[in-house]
This record gives C-alpha cells, structure tokens and sequence, in this order.
C-alpha cells in the first residue's frame, strides 16, 4: 500500500510517528496523523484546511487533541457520554494526575526512562491508512495522497473527526472544497 502513497502522504505518516515518539506514546494513533497533517504546507489536504478557515482553528484543534490525550483519549462525546451516566471524567483525571503526576492518563512515559524503537501504527490509525486506500480507489486515484488521509480522518468517528468537525471540518465540507461541487469553495 505504501509504494501508493504520494511524498506528501508519505510525509505525514513519517510526521506521525515523530510525533508519537515526543508524545512517547506507545503506538502511533489517528490523532498523531492528523498532527502532522496541521503541520504540512503546500498539500492538497493543507489546502483544504486552509479553504475551511484553518488558519484561524489550527492550534484550537492542537490543543483539543492535546486534552483528549490527557483524558486517555476519550473524545468529548465519549466524556458527554459519561457525564450522562454520573461519571465526571475531569474529575478522575484530576485524581489520577494528583496522584501519578500530569498526563498519567496520556500513557506519557517521561521521567520513567523513556521508551526507543519502532512505533507501531494503532489499529485505529491502521484503520485510516486502510480508509484512505479505499477513498483512492472510490475516486479511482491512482495514488493516495494527504487528501485522502484528511478524507479518512474525517470519515470515521473518534478524536481527530471530532476536533475538526468542532470547526466545520467535515468529511462533506473536505469532499466538496477538493473535489467541487455546488457550495465548493475550490472551484
């Protein structure tokens, strides 16, 4: 699958594995993809963010995987959820960082030795790159670039299509500015 992948594509899976290994997470996940897809210039995905406002939401969206992270990955709704049931998730991870330090919920590793070697990709971020073949192959690409990595983000419930759907950043609004359409902002 990789040998389909563009330089830009290619690009952002190296990028989320960087920042996997500064998070010291344990595997590389969706929301490390979708990172190193804010930190890419000149792609078709960065235009699309940047057609959708991007640059006035990038660092809100940063900052709502940073706290989905500190929450053990829990999106919001899983949080709302859980609120809904009595259970007030802020408050656990109050208790547990009172206890085992900040960002002890994130699997944060630091001033524990640290951790070096491969990342393996999550399930969940395996299931994205599995997600942007089949967007690729839907739009009968004969690649699979950075567009169709935000595509897949932005197709499959979890943290990363929550924090952009919090912005207007839907699977919809990404299909319609890349490829047109009659609201499209690209064409």
């Amino acid at each position: 699958m990789f040998e389909r992948f563009t330089k830009d594509a290619r690009a952002v899976v190296t990028g989320a594995v960087e920042h996997a290994e500064r998070d010291e997470a344990p595997a590389v996940g969706p929301e490390h993809l979708l990172l190193a897809l804010l930190d890419r210039e000149g792609g078709r995905a960065s235009f699309a963010l940047a057609s959708l406002g991007g640059g006035a939401w990038l660092d809100s969206v940063r900052r709502a995987l940073g706290e989905a992270r500190r929450r053990g990955g829990l999106s919001q709704a899983e949080t709302d959820a859980l609120a809904g049931l009595g259970i007030d998730v802020t408050e656990i991870v109050a208790r547990v960082e009172e206890v085992h330090g900040v960002g002890a919920l994130a699997g944060d590793r630091r001033g524990r030795g640290g951790w070096s070697g491969h990342r393996p990709f999550s399930k969940d971020a395996k299931d994205v790159l599995t997600r942007s073949l089949r967007v690729a192959v839907a739009r009968r690409d004969r690649y699979i670039g950075d567009e169709h990595l935000l595509l897949a983000l932005t197709s499959r419930p979890g943290v990363p299509a929550e924090a952009l759907a919090d912005h207007g950043v839907t699977h919809e609004s990404v299909t319609r500015v890349l490829y047109g359409g009659p609201e499209s902002k690209a064409g």
